[in-house]
């Protein structure tokens, strides 16, 4: 087995395959130690995944829950306890992340290739191993863990589907005294520098080590994206929480990154997309660890029990899993895209403990076609109602 990328998916996939027997070889274009930026918040379903694959959480910093602000309006939220995942997330700066999963990968038995681009051999449309380093390797499968869509996806046939929205976000790190503060906190009513309403929400995530991961995302059905200044965004967000953390200086520059949100293809002979790779991005809060994580163990699991249906049975699965609740996520982006329906959904989000609840759930990415409940049950009404009015809503889409 080979994969292509070693960050949580690729070396989720790449533990699993070696404690499992096959061997299998990483590649990864940067050296090791590399950092990809991204907010470090892991999610309780994260903190579950990183439990099953025996990864150690002492160097991250533990997270209680999430406090949601809409304008004057704040929640509290605990994490809630279930019998899926854990009652706590995480704030885990990825450069650390990162190492840990990959030198737990290592620790197994994979092999991995750092600063070496890897490229997939095709012979027809099955891909029988990669290129990489000027040699080639071949592989009875190939895992694509690239992140966001790019020269892999492309030659695979696995861009994004440019009509769905995506997202873009930008991060940095500044000292707090709040550093050790036990709860994620997100605003929900962002805006830009002219006061509009911007889909997205401003971020605090408290690392523990005297700094705070603070960020901002915003989603492309916005009236403007084109032209929307993350830089500024984010300055306009840091002076609503400046006083209340009492941030110092920025710590490195502000870096902005792409968030996938849909695929044209996540599978083919030979091959599967996973992670970020495969569009498994929440589009209500921008998170794609812990699906990286699992669709890396399941591509793996799948493999394992046969490898010739492997590709095909992992789409499914994946489908069976996610598919509703990011396509209902996706087709929500373009009703918020309008900032009236924007404004009107935030109040009822946080409105109530019982809306909050469910708002928490999908934040916490703890949604899936297996939940139980009011966030499992609101979750098919919605998909339902929206695939209705799905081409009414990308007639009517705020033009970006």
């Amino acid at each position: 087995m080979i994969v292509i990328g070693a960050g949580p998916a690729g070396a989720a996939a790449a533990i699993e395959a070696a404690r499992n027997g096959v061997a299998v070889t990483v590649f990864d274009k940067a050296p090791y130690g590399r950092d990809k930026v991204c907010g470090d918040g892991l999610t309780p379903r994260a903190v579950g995944a990183l439990n099953e694959l025996h990864i150690e959480l002492e160097d991250a910093h533990l997270i209680d829950g999430l406090r949601m602000i809409a304008g004057s309006k704040v929640r509290q939220l605990a994490w809630p306890e279930t019998s899926r995942f854990p009652s706590h997330g995480a704030v885990w700066p990825r450069r650390r992340l990162d190492a840990a999963l990959i030198d737990a990968a290592t620790a197994a038995g994979a092999e991995v290739v750092w600063s070496a681009e890897a490229t997939p051999l095709l012979d027809g449309d099955r891909v029988i191993g990669v290129e990489a380093a000027g040699q080639k390797w071949s592989a009875d499968l190939v895992v694509v863990a690239t992140g966001a869509p790019g020269m892999v996806a492309r030659l695979l046939g696995a861009d994004r589907v440019v009509d769905e929205p995506f997202g873009l976000a930008i991060r940095t790190y500044a000292t707090t005294p709040r550093h050790a503060d036990r709860h994620l906190e997100a605003c929900l009513t962002l805006t830009d520098d002219q006061g509009t309403a911007v889909p997205g929400y401003g971020w605090m995530f408290p690392a523990g080590d005297g700094t705070v991961n603070i960020g901002v995302g915003a989603l492309s059905t916005m009236k403007g994206f084109k032209k929307l200044n993350l830089n500024k965004l984010l300055e306009t967000y840091r002076e609503t929480v400046q006083e209340s953390w009492d941030l110092g200086e920025y710590l490195e520059r502000p870096r902005a990154w792409r968030l996938p949100m849909s695929t044209q293809r996540r599978h083919g002979p030979g091959w599967v997309a996973i992670g970020d790779a495969a569009g498994l991005v929440n589009p209500m809060n921008g998170e794609g660890i812990d699906y990286g994580l699992e669709s890396g163990m399941l591509a793996v699991q799948l493999f394992v029990a046969d490898p010739a249906t492997a590709p095909a049975r992992y789409d499914a699965q994946i489908s069976e899993r996610f598919d509703s609740f990011l396509r209902t996520g996706r087709r929500f982006s373009f009703l918020i895209g309008h900032p009236w329906i924007l404004r009107a959904g935030l109040r009822v989000a946080v409105g109530t403990q019982a809306t909050s609840d469910i708002t928490l759930a999908v934040m916490g990415n703890l949604v899936d076609s297996e939940t139980p409940g009011a966030a499992g049950r609101v979750l098919r009404i919605a998909d339902r109602a929206l695939a209705g009015a799905d081409p009414l809503l990308r007639r009517t889409r705020a033009v970006a």
